[in-house]
């Protein structure tokens, strides 16, 4: 049996325990459907508990050797890579991951740790000038003191990950609340990693639960300085009001509607692989994936023809099967919201090229063309394997499709006239574009982030750092000051 399945649901403390309130939750494999693990979901007196806990201990990890805390999160690299296999099982039993996604995630986790591990000797500081005679202002980068994290259910243990080691390696306490699908992966897989790289017990907590059974108590509590959140734009509203009415700095990764276009000149090939890529990774559930392409009617018929072709060879079914690229939705409420975004979208006007079935939690892929920028599919985004194909008869035309949506996270041109590509680029409302890339791309040290109602904030690097971080102003005044008075 998998060593992570047997994890008890809170660690707060450094204590695995279970929580204390009277909800019972149920961890589902996706494909199967079948519960693998129930467990008692955490109280607010167990939140106040874990925010205190990291509070206690934050002051003193804050004081630590950085070579110290370097150390553990080295270590927790090594533990990760040491224990791939029972990762790469746990990913596919719960989230329905792909052994393909699953070593994809993993990637991503190594790289921002080892980034994270740079954290403890760039808190660096500076020594201003000052218009007063014989003052010298030292300003100093401090941690933040005790951030709060929620991640998602799709790729939970990279985007815990992606806040919680930034935070702990800069000198913060941390409280992660994973979602309530992937409560493993997302919660207590990264507790167990940092318990046995040798992070200080009580620094980071995990707890497991719904809110349904804490309401807003996880933002509102009066411990965390600072919100990170990723997840649905919806949900990111409400947390960002939250916080804001109680003074918290807050980071927030939102939903994405991103384009891929294809402009006349592309490399066909590589764009119907980029374009395949980046809707069908994880079976379109990712933030980055790209839920419509845009191409240019000249090469249009072309285009679309190549794309059916590949998307048609998909094989889909059980995530075990390494020949497998689509595997199940987390859950049947994503499931039946795709079957209905699909029929709305047929209702409007869409064109179903290609219709697969649905079987339990698997939906088959469904391309639809014919799709109008004000559509709803071409609007919202579709978290499955489902894509909108539009078509524009210029770059101006294009880049009103792209700009038509209240999103604005990822994007990806593709042309061989990069230059026409970056300018093109550079008129798009989104915080990430690629040129002949696919939309899905997430790298450690580049700022990471959408803009509009993709979110608010940006992670990876230097902006992770400033994230998780402050700065305090010490001043000295050497020489006896003349006040104006006294």
């Amino acid at each position: 049996m998998n060593q992570f399945k047997k994890l008890m649901p809170q660690y707060i403390n450094g204590v695995w325990r279970d929580g204390n309130s009277q909800m019972t939750m149920k961890n589902m494999n996706p494909y199967t459907q079948e519960c693998f693990a129930t467990y008692t979901a955490a109280s607010k007196a167990d939140l106040d508990e874990a925010y205190e806990s990291a509070k206690k201990v934050q002051t003193q990890w804050e004081q630590e050797n950085p070579v110290t805390k370097r150390a553990v999160i080295e270590n927790a690299v090594s533990y990760v890579e040491e224990q791939k296999e029972q990762i790469v099982d746990i990913i596919i039993e719960e989230l329905g991951g792909t052994r393909l996604k699953a070593e994809f995630e993993i990637g991503l986790v190594i790289n921002i740790l080892k980034e994270a591990a740079t954290f403890p000797f760039r808190m660096e500081g500076k020594i201003l000038p000052s218009p007063i005679d014989h003052k010298e202002n030292r300003v100093y980068r401090v941690p933040v003191g005790v951030v709060g994290v929620i991640s998602p259910f799709n790729f939970p243990f990279f985007l815990s990950m992606k806040s919680v080691a930034p935070a702990l390696a800069a000198g913060n306490g941390v409280v992660l609340k994973p979602h309530e699908d992937s409560t493993i992966t997302g919660g207590t897989l990264i507790a167990k990693i940092f318990e046995e790289a040798g992070l200080p017990k009580g620094l980071l907590n995990v707890i497991t639960t719904e809110i349904s059974e804490i309401g807003d108590a996880f933002i509102e509590h009066p411990v965390p300085q600072s919100i990170s959140f990723t997840g649905s734009t919806v949900v990111g509203k409400h947390i960002g009001a939250v916080a804001g009415k109680n003074l918290k700095d807050v980071h927030l990764e939102l939903g994405g509607n991103s384009a891929l276009i294809v402009l006349d000149d592309a490399d066909l090939e590589l764009a119907v692989s980029a374009a395949v890529f980046s809707r069908f990774t994880h079976q379109g559930q990712i933030c980055m994936s790209a839920n419509r392409l845009i191409v240019h009617e000249k090469i249009y018929d072309t285009f679309v023809e190549k794309y059916v072709e590949k998307v048609k060879g998909l094989a889909c079914g059980d995530p075990r099967d390494e020949a497998t690229i689509i595997g199940p939705l987390i859950n049947k409420r994503q499931v039946e919201n795709t079957k209905k975004m699909i029929e709305k979208g047929i209702s409007e006007g869409a064109k179903p090229i290609v219709k697969g079935e649905i079987n339990g939690n698997i939906v088959e892929p469904v391309v639809l063309t014919d799709v109008k920028p004000d559509m709803t599919v071409a609007q919202e985004e579709v978290f499955a394997p489902v894509i909108s194909i539009m078509k524009a008869k210029d770059d101006e035309e294009i880049i009103a499709f792209a700009n038509n949506t209240n999103y604005g996270l990822s994007g990806a041109v593709h042309t061989r006239d990069v230059e026409r590509g970056a300018e093109l680029a550079k008129r798009l409302d989104t915080g990430m574009i690629h040129i002949n890339d696919g939309t899905i791309n997430d790298e450690p040290n580049v700022a990471f982030g959408g803009m509009k109602h993709s979110g608010v904030g940006r992670l990876n690097g230097d902006s992770s750092l400033d994230a998780f971080t402050t700065f305090k102003w010490i001043s000295i005044q050497h020489v006896r000051r003349q006040y104006p008075y006294s």
